[in-house]
């Protein structure tokens, strides 16, 4: 298959673009920083094609002028330290539906595009596709309106193949560094030894990124279970579990500081992701 991954340069897309090529695809990969795909390793391995989502051409195919991809994995998104910044809702939520929508008007025939837990809002335990969401965070706000809208596309005259799939959270290399496990891994480099965290008491659906980008794969290459899919382990952990797990791969002993950041007002205190839909791909 021929697939165009926009926001290759990303955290997702390092990891996923080698993994498509493994699996024998024609990647064509864009983003906005040439510099910065120079630097990685699938570079030579790859058509690189430097562009801005947010500056459409004016009158040229999206889906021409990206030779005609087979699947579009739509994973740009910027502004991603802020979740509550209003520009998702003001700035991104527009940029992104008429870039996808202009894509599809010239001939894209399927895509998926990666969405967030942060959609269902504040509800508690196993969160299926099915349940209603209600997000609280601009960032949620923003990417549940964008599947709305696409949603309204695909019921107009254009037929597109319409994966959303929703991410849980993730850990790897080229994670953010305000994350907690980068945070982590520099305390224990450091040679601290005390990591102020929260309560820890929280339960989460972790995934590594790796796992992450081999299942967008799996998903992005059938057509059979479309819709909302969550890419999610289906089985809660509770932070300091993750981080006591975490810094004894490494060695350490570092102790942790619990308490010390309050807990974050728009995420509940215990959800995961059922794995039920995202299992009929991978297991049959």
């Amino acid at each position: 298959m021929k697939i165009l991954v926009t926001g290759a340069t990303g955290f997702i897309g390092n990891h996923l673009i080698p993994i498509l090529l493994e699996r024998g695809h024609t990647i064509i990969a864009t983003g906005r920083n040439q510099a910065k795909a120079f630097a990685a390793d699938w570079y030579n391995h790859v058509r690189f094609i430097t562009f801005d989502i947010s500056i459409l051409p004016n009158q040229e195919s999206l889906f021409d002028f990206f030779d005609n991809p087979d699947v579009l994995i739509h994973l740009a998104w910027d502004g991603l330290s802020d979740l509550n910044d209003l520009i998702h809702v003001e700035k991104y939520l527009y940029s992104h539906y008429q870039f996808l929508k202009s894509y599809i008007y010239s001939g894209g025939k399927h895509i998926l595009v990666t969405g967030t837990c942060l959609e269902y809002g504040i509800q508690k335990g196993c969160l299926d596709e099915e349940m209603p969401v209600d997000p609280i965070t601009s960032y949620g706000i923003a990417k549940n309106s964008l599947r709305q809208f696409l949603n309204v596309l695909q019921q107009s005259q254009f037929q597109f193949i319409f994966q959303w799939v929703r991410l849980f959270y993730m850990f790897g290399k080229g994670q953010p560094p305000r994350s907690i496990i980068p945070q982590l891994e520099e305390a224990i480099q450091k040679g601290d030894a005390i990591f102020n965290m929260s309560g820890g008491e929280q339960l989460r659906d972790y995934l590594s990124v790796t796992k992450v980008s081999e299942y967008i794969a799996r998903i992005a290459e059938q057509d059979d279970v479309v819709g909302i899919i969550n890419c999610s382990s289906g089985q809660p952990i509770a932070i300091k579990t993750l981080v006591k797990e975490y810094a004894e791969s490494f060695g350490s002993d570092i102790q942790f500081n619990y308490g010390y950041y309050p807990y974050k007002n728009y995420e509940p205190m215990a959800f995961w992701g059922s794995d039920v839909k995202l299992k009929k791909i991978i297991f049959e």
